[in-house]
């Protein structure tokens, strides 16, 4: 189905806040996220405490959900996006239980809005909005690939399709090919009812990047050492971290209470002397995140 017309406002926002090779970074937010205190203000934080990223703001496009979402981003962001109405029949400003009908519509919601971005001529990087940012992404992120995702659980090899993607941080390159994956994606919906957007991706991996496939998408797993999550921890060094995203994680209070943390931990990180750091390094001490206290999966906890 077409994309075109759903977006209004979309096109105009575009090119203020592209990079100069036409990328944006996109974000979405309900009430709940958005909130003074929540997750919207942790995130924004993120990129004033980490290496020289805080420049990526410029180019972030916060899609709110709800008009108090956008309020709310008016307040302390520049470019903010209000989903038109026609896209959200359902109440989505509350913090939405995961696999809610709400929930899922949301997400279903964002892809289509990606694919437009993408027919519009700009490649994505989307983040939710509960990750951290620390280091340049983009630097990790090949040339070669037609999307760069995030994992739930890595192989170990950036180019093997066993790995479980975590849309939840993933880059897209805008050509016809990712257009078509994009709306292949969306299609495949139908065929497995009642799931959301990441597990039908991981169902159709192999029909959009796999050796017989037609649309040869060139995916790259991005290493959890370095994109971090709750989810898969312990392989995780400050030194490395580009982000860390609050993953196998159910409630908002607990989100914000752990990302508070993992930004504290970093802040420390940050203010060591560098020889105080190459000394730690020496006697092949790493700095490793501490095991969040309200997150992760019950193995994960203290």
């Amino acid at each position: 189905n077409d994309v075109q017309s759903n977006f209004a406002g979309l096109a105009e926002l575009l090119p203020m806040v592209a990079t100069d090779d036409r990328t944006v970074i996109i974000t979405s937010v309900n009430e709940a996220f958005a909130r003074s205190g929540s997750l919207l203000g942790l995130f924004r934080e993120s990129f004033f405490a980490g290496e020289k990223i805080d420049h990526f703001l410029n180019h972030l496009l916060v899609v709110a959900m709800d008009p108090m979402a956008y309020r709310h981003c008016r307040t302390v962001h520049r470019f903010c996006y209000l989903l038109p109405t026609t896209k959200t029949s359902m109440d989505l400003s509350s913090a939405s239980d995961f696999m809610s009908d709400a929930y899922v519509e949301l997400v279903w919601t964002k892809l289509e809005l990606q694919q437009r971005v993408l027919q519009l001529g700009y490649s994505f990087l989307f983040t939710d909005v509960d990750i951290l940012w620390f280091r340049d992404p983009f630097r990790h992120i090949g040339v070669h690939a037609d999307m760069a995702t995030s994992c739930d659980v890595f192989s170990g090899d950036a180019d093997d399709l066993s790995s479980w993607p975590n849309t939840g941080f993933y880059y897209v390159k805008a050509t016809n090919r990712t257009v078509e994956m994009l709306r292949r994606w969306r299609a495949a919906r139908r065929r497995f009812p009642r799931n959301h957007e990441q597990t039908i991706f991981n169902n159709i991996k192999h029909e959009l990047a796999g050796a017989g496939s037609d649309l040869r998408i060139r995916v790259q797993f991005l290493d959890t050492a370095r994109f971090g999550g709750f989810c898969q921890l312990f392989r995780n060094d400050m030194a490395r971290a580009c982000t860390m995203h609050a993953n196998c994680c159910i409630g908002m209070a607990n989100k914000v209470s752990d990302l508070r943390d993992v930004l504290g931990q970093w802040r420390n990180y940050t203010v060591m002397a560098p020889a105080e750091k190459m000394k730690a390094k020496a006697a092949g001490r790493s700095f490793e995140w501490r095991v969040p206290a309200k997150c992760g999966t019950p193995d994960k906890r203290p």
